[in-house]
């Protein structure tokens, strides 16, 4: 069995900070989401994997490549022009996948627990095509999946503005060969997208077997800030503290923290869930809960909390910074202070008081 990864999206809801960076790279725990993908299919029994690429195809190969992937795992990479949709990429991924049966699975989605139990049951039963859901509060943003009263799936939407249930597709799929011909079959949506849910729809209507399972278990797309933020606080809880690196007495760590060798904290108050990665000097400031500090930032008598501070980037002298992602090679610091003063146009023998 193969997979294939989409790595090729544009992550408009994720700029300014995609602008320069590909949005699966961005880091969850410090830890771009991306590998958690690529380790979630390794968990699976899946090694030999495609990565549908664009734009970013050095930024992501350079960084799976530096992250021992390529030591561990087989793997494609398939240039993809323009985001044409999900069924564009297994389009083109056709000779990479041949006659395997496979596992798509977008590569900024995230799922706790990982996706093992569903690739075994769906080698035991071998159905033509299987989808996995999860009950989201606005559906309208998601494909959307209609089952009938035996819940059998009868039906897909994409982003529906009147969606039939609040069954969301999460972004994991898995087909036999069949899904070839549909992917061939469909024409672009209004969108101009070729979309999976249209091709697994030409597939129900010619009654091939097509399978849902809904998952009660952690998924998000992390595709905006706030999905992002939710993610690393919920892989923050499970951080298992560690301290190597160089942290003085007057310091003070509180809960599960995770300091990595070369980091240096001084006169300083850190609370977990928390990582901070090497290289990362914190002076006279307060870390909270819920925050992510990549390697060699710098932080000097400042607050933070429930947040994602990107490699190389400074906090200097800022009261209170929350919910924020901050991109690499980022210099936050106060603004000046504008002079106060008033400006006054006043007649003859009045009579002003003015606060010092």
């Amino acid at each position: 069995m193969k997979a294939l990864v989409l790595a090729g999206g544009t992550g408009s809801r994720l700029r300014p900070i995609t602008h320069t960076s590909a949005k699966q790279l961005l880091p969850v725990a410090n830890k771009p989401v991306l590998f958690y993908v690529l380790d979630s299919l390794a968990e699976a029994g899946i090694t030999d994997i495609g990565i549908v690429v664009g734009d970013t195809a050095d930024e992501i190969r350079a960084a799976v490549e530096s992250g021992g992937y390529a030591d561990r795992l087989d793997l494609t990479y398939i240039a993809q022009t323009a985001p044409l949709g999900l069924a564009h990429a297994v389009r083109i991924a056709r000779d990479f996948l041949g006659d395997d049966d496979f596992v798509m699975y977008l590569g900024d989605n995230f799922i706790v627990g990982g996706i093992t139990e569903q690739v075994e049951e769906f080698r035991a039963d071998r159905p033509d095509a299987r989808i996995l859901l999860t009950r989201v509060p606005d559906p309208t943003a998601f494909g959307v999946a209609e089952l009938d009263q035996d819940g059998r799936l009868v039906g897909l939407e994409e982003k529906p503005r009147k969606p039939k249930s609040d069954l969301a597709l999460v972004g994991v799929y898995l087909f036999t060969p069949a899904v070839h011909e549909a992917v061939r079959a469909i024409e672009p949506s209004d969108r101009g997208e070729l979309e999976i849910t249209h091709a697994i729809q030409w597939l129900i209507d010619r009654n091939l077997d097509v399978r849902s399972a809904t998952i009660s278990g952690y998924w998000k797309d992390t595709g905006n800030v706030d999905d992002m933020l939710e993610v690393n606080r919920t892989v923050l809880e499970t951080v298992e503290p560690m301290v190597a690196g160089d942290v003085d007495e007057s310091t003070t760590i509180i809960g599960r923290v995770r300091i990595a060798p070369g980091a240096v904290v001084r006169r300083s108050r850190i609370v977990g869930p928390a990582v901070i990665g090497s290289g990362v000097e914190i002076t006279g400031s307060y870390v909270g809960p819920f925050t992510s500090v990549s390697d060699g930032c710098r932080i000097e008598d400042s607050e933070i909390e429930y947040s994602i501070v990107l490699p190389g980037s400074s906090i200097t002298g800022v009261r209170r910074v929350e919910a924020s992602l901050i991109g690499r090679n980022v210099e936050v610091t106060p603004a000046p202070r504008a002079p106060a003063a008033h400006r006054l146009v006043l007649g003859d023998h009045s009579k002003v008081q003015i606060s010092s």
